[in-house]
């Protein structure tokens, strides 16, 4: 059976259908011509448009004892192949794993085993058959009859080698998951990563709530936006940096607990932790600060760890990292004092600190907790030092991995931070304002309120041992070839 990967011409309006085939390669144009010959013959495999799947490959290797000398009929593609003549066995796989099928012509028939013949790897089929284990003891399905579900007409890469190339593999994700079908695991486990975080707030009283991802102001924040146009209003929008002013919205308007599992686009870089489209889970409670959103995501990240990992550690590139033991807890100026010496620190100058010389030792979890208020400008003012604010990040592996505030409610001081951070974009060349309706928000009154943002893909990358964000993204954003 052909197993290299072949390529289609470039196709136009005026290119004939002879002239499409002569483009092809060989093994494409073997394809197209079988396809095209089933066509002539009224038996296109997409007039099909459904199969009676009773049950998955890894349910019959699951339940053989019960299963075996059963009828069942399974559905999948073609990845492997071993002609022995008159018997042939086919590697079928579906979304639940790998299951052998034995194919014989006197069971199925000799029109049958002559159309099956002329099948491919990388073909989708439809197989009903008997449950049994082969002399070699592989469980496998005895097939009664066969059906071609849908026609691959390219050849499936090299079965040894397979797809490697990681751009390839990241720009072709659907060919990623045919030829390593493990990558698949990631992808189950990121589900059930965000499902384990639905149940822990959902069942905490947080209400899950959508929000609006076009904006119509460009607010003054840091992160750079995507710009699109509303034809219908006549208006330049913008894509969402964030989802926290219409959360907290919902606090004034009454709604003690909300979170939102909400896709984030940012116009910025791209490198192994960064993409410009990523997923954000910020949440909300009234009534609570900053303490209060420590214990909470210490304890959603201990029952994810013992959910995902199995216990309360976990090994992340090599290094084991204890997700589920208490956090360490420091103020900044306490983590710049206990890695170089200095004492009393302030404002830039103790940020500045922070990252060159704290951050690269924040390798086990550790939450940092009282940030200067000149990088915090949605954060309220410690009552007894308003030179610092309520707000707190966490790392692990030296990376940020959320942060949260004691939710600044003052609106006159919301005001002023506003206005110099829109001052500041200004200057740099962009078009930023304040948000007056939030402020107006503000000023019919934000309770006492905890706030948390975490990054999903991040998280995913650590509890999946992924090396990269891309690693985590069925689709990442990639540079188109041109």
């Amino acid at each position: 059976m052909e197993n290299n990967q072949g390529t289609s011409p470039e196709i136009s309006p005026e290119i004939s259908p002879e002239e499409y085939l002569a483009g092809l390669k060989e093994q494409n144009r073997q394809r197209v011509e079988k396809l095209n010959a089933l066509k002539s013959e009224g038996r296109s495999p997409y007039i099909e448009t459904s199969y009676p799947v009773t049950i998955l490959s890894g349910e019959i290797h699951g339940d053989f004892d019960n299963l075996d000398g059963k009828d069942v009929a399974i559905a999948g593609r073609i990845t492997s192949w071993r002609d022995m003549g008159k018997a042939n066995f086919i590697d079928i796989r579906d979304s639940d794993g790998r299951i052998q099928v034995y194919v014989k012509k006197d069971d199925v028939g000799d029109a049958a085993f002559a159309e099956f013949k002329t099948w491919d790897l990388g073909d989708i089929v439809g197989v009903s058959g008997f449950v049994f284990r082969t002399r070699k003891g592989e469980i496998s399905v005895h097939a009664k009859s066969l059906i071609l579900l849908s026609k691959s007409l390219h050849p499936l890469p090299e079965k040894h080698h397979g797809l490697r190339d990681k751009e390839e593999r990241y720009r072709k994700r659907y060919l990623d998951l045919i030829t390593n079908p493990e990558v698949s695991d990631v992808f189950v486990k990121r589900s059930q990563i965000l499902q384990h975080i639905r149940t822990f707030l959902d069942s905490r009283g947080f209400l899950e709530v959508d929000t609006p991802v076009l904006h119509t102001l460009e607010i003054g924040a840091a992160a750079r936006p995507f710009v699109t146009r509303h034809n219908a209003l006549d208006i330049e929008m913008f894509l969402r940096i964030e989802t926290e002013l219409y959360l907290k919205r919902l606090i004034v308007g009454g709604f003690d607990k909300v979170y939102e599992v909400g896709r984030i686009f940012r116009n910025e870089g791209m490198d192994s932790t960064h993409n410009p489209e990523f997923t954000s889970i910020e949440l909300y409670q009234a009534y609570t600060d900053y303490f209060g959103m420590m214990d909470l995501i210490e304890e959603m990240y201990r029952e994810l760890c013992e959910k995902i990992a199995g216990g309360d550690t976990l090994t992340y590139r090599g290094v084991e990292i204890a997700l589920g033991k208490p956090w360490a807890r420091m103020t900044m100026q306490e983590s710049v004092e206990k890695y170089t010496g200095k004492a009393g620190l302030k404002g830039f100058e103790l940020i500045e600190a922070f990252e060159e010389h704290v951050e690269p030792n924040l390798v086990q979890p550790t939450i940092i907790y009282d940030y200067p208020v000149e990088n915090s400008p949605l954060a309220k003012r410690k009552p007894n030092n308003p030179d610092f604010t309520e707000r707190f990040e966490f790392f692990i592996y030296t990376w940020e991995f959320g942060n949260a505030f004691s939710e600044l409610n003052d609106p006159q001081d919301q005001r002023e931070r506003f206005a110099k951070q829109v001052a500041e974009k200004r200057a740099q060349g962009f078009n930023a304002e304040i948000d007056e309706d939030y402020i107006l928000s503000l000023e019919y009154g934000l309770p006492p309120t905890g706030g948390l943002g975490l990054g999903l893909d991040r998280l995913v990358m650590l509890l999946t041992d992924s090396a990269s964000i891309r690693d985590v993204l069925l689709f990442p954003t990639m540079r188109p070839i041109v």
